[in-house]
């Protein structure tokens, strides 16, 4: 386990050709100082208040998509992953505008891309928290793009973009990949891991020292977990919103979709 030797990349208005070919290789890319800390604040009290609303509304689904509870430090109830962020705020629907997002698109040429602010999860936000109660502090091995396949569509490339909201160094615990497995065949995509219930570090495997308003993005294809922290509470604390890059047949979700069965397998195993 080491951490990812990354650049120095900061994201413009259009992608270099540098960070093409280093994104090719690694199937993931950080880039530093996306938003400055003011900004990371407001989407935090943001997300807050979305949180505040949804727990007195009682609300336990958005789109068909189930939202995840746990416990903080204190045994206040808490959402651990929120779905379709940007519907309930003129604020984050406006942040996926941002030229700078869309530019991201470019990675997945020859495809034609786009934000799927409406189709998916929307724009998620992980809360990550270690408590005797909480109910999402790690996240075992998995890649993103067998959810086609298990809702009989084809498997399309697509692009993960975390915001990160937390400063999260390697010693911390968060993201580790295997970098350079977006270029794996299908049967190692299906199988090269057991889904979600194995947490095994790999000795492959790698991670990053993050600060809160950095950015990164990963290939739906690559092999990646979540680090369980070594430390409790508030300290552990890892609050990531992820954005995601889709291509294929637009596929929107309303309040009258269905709930995808592998969310009901998932929200026994993010433990």
């Amino acid at each position: 386990m080491k951490k990812l030797d990354c650049p120095n990349f900061t994201l413009g208005n259009e992608i270099t050709p540098e960070q093409v070919s280093y994104f090719n290789q690694y199937g993931i890319i950080k880039f530093r100082n996306f938003f400055p800390k003011s900004t990371v604040q407001l989407l935090l009290e943001e997300a807050s208040r979305i949180e505040k609303k949804w727990l007195e509304d009682g609300r336990d689904k958005v789109n068909g998509i189930p939202l995840k509870f746990g416990k903080d430090e204190y045994d206040n109830k808490t959402i651990q992953r929120f779905c379709f962020l940007s519907k309930e705020s003129e604020m984050l629907h406006d942040l996926l505008k941002d030229s700078r997002l869309q530019a991201l698109i470019d990675l997945l040429q020859p495809y034609e891309g786009r934000i799927g602010e409406d189709e998916k999860d929307g724009l998620v936000l992980n809360n990550y928290i270690r408590t005797p109660n909480s109910s999402f502090s790690q996240m075992g091995w998995h890649t993103d793009c067998p959810r086609d396949f298990f809702l009989g569509q084809k498997m399309m490339p697509m692009l993960n973009v975390g915001i990160h909201l937390d400063n999260c160094p390697y010693e911390n615990g968060g993201l580790r990949v295997l970098a350079g497995t977006h270029k794996q065949n299908m049967l190692h995509l299906l199988f090269g891991k057991k889904y979600f219930v194995d947490h095994t570090p790999d000795p492959d495997e790698v991670g990053f020292d993050i600060d809160a308003g950095d950015l990164t993005v990963h290939d739906g294809r690559i092999w990646h977990r979540v680090q369980q922290s070594p430390h409790f509470g508030e300290k552990s604390r890892r609050r990531v919103m992820y954005v995601p890059i889709i291509t294929g047949k637009y596929n929107p979700k309303s309040e009258n979709s269905k709930t995808p069965f592998y969310h009901w397998f998932t929200r026994k195993v993010h433990r």
